[in-house]
């Protein structure tokens, strides 16, 4: 079985490709720029030369490109967009028309494209195009089976995204917080996972083939998961991803997540970091508090039904493991020993899951495409 991962992150993407036959350790692996960096740096070009913008293609993740976009709007050249490529700016189209931007038809949006002063960019989360021409280079063909990766904030046009994303995560811990929860073929995405959706769509349609069976997560629990293979990730533990713009810690219990907290990794440090360890462990962290802070909020479930579950409810003095993951662990790894609190430093292990630091989330989705489309065999997650 030949699988390949995608985890679609801020800073890079990150690409796995499983071979059954191989040891996971074997896997081939690229860690690239993102695809919204890449977007960013064909408009800074594109500002450059002086010509306008034609956004076709589909909603994929924004920051960075959205910021390049605007300032090629400060700098007076045109912008048009799809209405669907449009929704990577901003789930409400006035108020991205607000921005400056011009939504055109699919026709008119051709027409455009065609035109001398006019660039095409097309709006795609995870190209297969271009990671099969990077794996030919080395003669290596694309597999038929997909695993990939988007952070998901819903369509709330009329609500804060960051409300909403959270809102989606506490539905699925309530659901039972396991893998399987978080985890979608691309008929089951919900439909409020518009970027996941979209991202479905684009793919099949790219690779065409009714052969290819695929799942879909969200980047947050990917990381999770994944880290979980680390075989330092003794349950119950404090499971956090420190991402390149998002940072989420989980409280892992029989591999369950049973509590987590959100919050962009530019307004977080290290003291902060360790007080929600701590806190997220002992339900003394609310969602209002990470709110106000200008996160996505913090939740532990409390509910009569996780009691009837049969999953004990635990504190910080019974978890047994602190694993770290993520681009940015450097928030904590660097530390000195004086800034590293005691009851932390004893249970903290910086993750490299089959010696990979920065593919977390690809084996967390190699995980979940596992859950989906059982192989006996193979067996990733500690228990």
């Amino acid at each position: 079985m030949l699988i390949l991962a995608a985890d679609i992150g801020t800073g890079t993407q990150d690409i796995l490709l499983f071979n059954s036959e191989k040891e996971v350790e074997n896997s081939l692996l690229m860690v690239m720029p993102s695809p919204t960096q890449i977007i960013a740096k064909k408009v800074r070009k594109t500002t450059k030369k002086g010509k306008a913008i034609v956004f076709t293609g589909n909603i994929m993740g924004g920051g960075p490109s959205t910021f390049a976009i605007r300032a090629h709007l400060k700098a007076g050249f045109p912008v048009y967009a799809t209405e669907q490529a449009a929704l990577t700016i901003n789930d409400n189209t006035e108020k991205v028309k607000a921005f400056g931007i011009q939504i055109v038809s699919e026709a008119e949006a051709k027409k455009l494209a065609s035109e001398k002063n006019v660039q095409e960019i097309v709006m795609q989360d995870f190209d297969p195009e271009s990671t099969s021409a990077a794996l030919s280079a080395f003669e290596v063909q694309m597999p038929t089976n997909y695993a990939v990766a988007v952070q998901d904030h819903g369509n709330a046009p009329e609500k804060s995204n960051r409300v909403y994303r959270f809102e989606l995560l506490r539905e699925l811990i309530e659901k039972g917080g396991e893998l399987e929860n978080f985890v979608y073929r691309p008929e089951e995405i919900p439909e409020a996972f518009t970027r996941m959706k979209a991202q479905a769509d684009s793919l099949l349609k790219a690779v065409g083939d009714r052969k290819t069976m695929a799942v879909f997560m969200d980047t947050g629990p990917a990381a999770i998961f994944g880290a979980l293979t680390d075989s330092a990730a003794v349950q119950p533990s404090v499971v956090v991803n420190i991402g390149n713009g998002h940072t989420l810690g989980a409280l892992v219990n029989e591999n369950r997540i049973t509590a987590v907290f959100e919050h962009h990794t530019s307004l977080m440090n290290p003291e902060k970091l360790q007080d929600y360890i701590i806190r997220l462990a002992n339900g003394k962290l609310g969602f209002e508090e990470v709110f106000e802070d200008g996160g996505h909020g913090a939740y532990r479930r409390e509910d009569p039904g996780f009691e009837q579950s049969g999953i004990e409810k635990i504190c910080f003095e019974q978890v047994r493991s602190i694993i770290v993951t993520g681009p940015k662990r450097q928030m904590l790894e660097k530390l000195s020993e004086s800034e590293i609190r005691a009851e932390i430093s004893s249970k903290l292990h910086f993750a490299a899951p089959f010696g990979s630091m920065m593919l977390s989330g690809c084996f967390g989705l190699l995980a979940g495409f596992l859950e989906k489309y059982p192989e006996p065999s193979i067996n990733l997650i500690n228990h």
